[in-house]
C-alpha cells in the first residue's frame, strides 16, 4: 500500500524520470537536428591558414597535361607549385593522395543556385525582376548563402557557378560565385561575368514568349517578333547614347540600367544570348556583329544546323541539356545527347551547363558524361566544365585549369569526375578545405542507421 508520503516520493522520483527521459529526448532531437541542418547547409570552411601540399595524386592540369605521381601546392588559397618533383615548403601539411585525382573544381556556366530554392515557393525564388528590361539586376547580391542545393553542387564536383537572372528581353548579369562563405561578398568572385538576353521566340503565339510582352494582354495586343528585336536594338542605342553623354564630360543623371550595360558594349565582358532555333541564332549573330559586341550563344538546340557560321566567327556556344529527348519527329534519339560531339567536330567552342535551375547544377558531370558518351573526347568534356566556361566568362585567369598563380579551387576523386562510379572525396574552394556532407549523404546514413538498428532487433 503506497501512503501519502511514499506517493509524493514515488510522484517525484517518477517525475525525475521523465524530466531525464525529457532532457535525453530533446538533447537528442538537438543533436539530429543540429546535424540535420548541418548536413543541408555544411558550415563554410575557415582560411587557409598553412601551406598545404597534395602528393602522389594523377594532376589534370586541363592546360598542361597529365602529371603522374605528381604534387601540387598552394598557400593563401593560391597554387604554388604544379609538377612532378615539387619541392614541398616547410610547415606544409601533406596530404597523401597516392592512387587519386585531383582535377579542378567544375563550374556550372548556367545555374540559379543561390538565388532559387524551392520552385513551389514563390518566395523562395529570387530569378527574375519586373519588366523586360533589367540590366543592372546583379544575382549575387541575392545569393542565399544557407541555400541547400550548395552542399549538393558541390558534392558532385560543382564548386563555380554562373548565377544567371531570367525573364524579361534582357534579364540582367551573371555573377560567378564560389561556392562557399558565410556571405555573398564572400562568395562572390566576379559580380558581372556577362550580360543576358533572351532572345524572342519567332513561333510563340503573338510573337512573344519572353517576358512582360509575352504573358500580357490579348494576343492581338502583344508585339511581334520584329517589334521585340525593334525593343532590343533600340535599348541598346539608349546605352550607347548614354555612355556617349556620361563620357562626354557634361552633367547626365546616373542611370544604373545603362551603367551597367556599358561593360557589354565595351567588350569587357560577352553578351550571353538565350536562343535555340535556327532563325533565333541566326539573326541573334546578325545583331550582335550589328552592335559590336562579343556573342556567346545559350541553349544552342539547333546550333549544328549553323555550326559552319558559329565556328567561323568563333561564336561559343553553351549546351544547356544534353539529356533532352528528341523535339521533332525526324531528329534521331540522340540528338542532344551527341550534339556535344557535332559541335566540336566542326570546331564549335563548346560549353556544358547543368540545366539552369538550381535543383539541376549537381547534375553538371552527368551532362557531360553523355556528351563523352555520345562522341565528345574525354579532355573536352572536362574542359567543357572547366576551362571553357570560365574562358567565356572572363575568369580564366582564376580557375578552371590547375596553374601556378590561379586559385586552389580543385577536386580530389577516385576517377573522372564525369563517370557515375567516381567518388568526389574533397573539394577545396580558394585553399579551404570544404565540408563535404549534403542533404543527401545525411538521409543515407540516417536510413543505413534505421537497418543497422533493426536488424540488431531480429538478430
Amino acid at each position: 500500500m503506497i501512503t501519502n508520503e511514499n506517493a509524493t516520493m514515488h510522484s517525484m522520483m517518477n517525475s525525475g524520470r521523465i524530466a531525464k527521459r525529457g532532457f535525453a529526448l530533446a538533447a537528442a532531437l538537438t543533436l539530429a537536428l543540429a546535424s540535420a541542418v548541418q548536413a543541408q547547409v555544411p558550415i563554410p570552411a575557415p582560411r587557409q591558414s598553412q601551406p598545404i601540399a597534395l602528393r602522389g595524386a594523377t594532376i589534370h592540369t586541363v592546360t598542361d597535361g597529365v602529371i603522374e605521381n605528381g604534387t601540387i601546392v598552394f598557400d593563401n588559397g593560391i597554387i604554388t607549385a604544379v609538377g612532378a618533383d615539387v619541392a614541398i615548403p616547410s610547415g606544409a601539411r601533406v596530404v597523401d593522395a597516392t592512387g587519386k585525382h585531383i582535377y579542378p573544381g567544375l563550374i556550372d556556366a548556367y545555374s540559379s543556385v543561390g538565388i532559387s530554392e524551392i520552385g513551389a515557393v514563390d518566395v523562395s525564388n529570387d530569378e527574375q525582376e519586373l519588366g523586360d528590361f533589367n540590366p543592372n539586376a546583379r544575382p549575387n547580391i541575392a545569393v542565399n548563402a544557407e541555400s541547400r542545393h550548395i552542399g549538393t553542387s558541390r558534392t558532385n564536383g560543382v564548386l563555380v557557378t554562373l548565377t544567371t537572372p531570367s525573364g524579361g528581353l534582357i534579364s540582367g548579369l551573371s555573377s560567378a560565385m564560389n561556392l562557399d562563405g558565410w556571405t555573398w561578398e564572400e562568395m562572390t568572385l566576379s559580380a558581372a561575368a556577362a550580360l543576358n538576353v533572351n532572345w524572342p521566340n519567332p513561333n510563340a503565339r503573338g510573337g512573344g514568349g519572353f517576358g512582360f510582352f509575352g504573358n500580357q494582354g490579348p494576343q492581338e495586343d502583344r508585339p511581334t517578333y520584329e517589334e521585340q528585336i525593334r525593343s532590343i536594338r533600340e535599348y541598346f542605342a539608349q546605352a550607347r547614347a548614354y555612355r556617349g553623354a556620361r563620357a562626354g564630360g557634361g552633367f547626365t543623371p546616373m542611370d544604373p540600367r545603362f551603367e551597367a550595360m556599358i561593360p557589354a558594349l565595351d567588350g569587357e565582358i560577352p553578351v550571353i544570348v538565350s536562343a535555340d532555333g535556327v532563325r533565333q541564332i541566326q539573326d541573334a549573330i546578325q545583331w550582335a556583329q550589328d552592335e559590336d559586341v562579343d556573342l556567346v550563344i545559350r541553349g544552342g538546340r539547333d546550333a549544328i544546323h549553323v555550326a559552319d557560321q558559329l565556328a567561323e566567327l568563333d561564336i561559343p556556344v553553351i549546351l544547356t541539356s544534353t539529356m533532352d529527348s528528341p523535339r521533332r519527329d525526324w531528329e534521331g534519339y540522340d540528338a542532344a545527347y551527341a550534339s556535344a560531339a557535332r559541335l566540336h567536330d566542326r570546331g564549335v567552342r563548346i560549353a556544358i551547363s547543368g540545366g539552369g535551375g538550381a535543383a539541376y547544377t549537381n547534375r553538371l558531370p552527368y551532362e557531360a558524361g553523355v556528351a563523352t558518351a555520345f562522341g565528345l573526347p574525354e579532355d573536352e568534356a572536362i574542359k567543357a566544365v572547366t576551362l571553357y566556361p570560365a574562358q567565356f566568362m572572363g575568369i580564366s585567369d582564376r580557375v578552371g585549369s590547375l596553374e601556378p598563380g590561379k586559385d586552389a579551387t580543385l577536386l580530389i576523386t577516385t576517377g573522372n569526375p564525369l563517370d557515375y562510379l567516381t567518388d568526389i572525396e574533397q573539394g577545396y574552394i580558394e585553399g579551404r578545405e570544404i565540408d563535404m556532407r549534403d542533404i543527401h549523404r545525411f538521409f543515407f546514413e540516417k536510413y543505413m542507421e534505421k537497418l543497422r538498428q533493426k536488424q540488431r532487433v531480429i538478430s
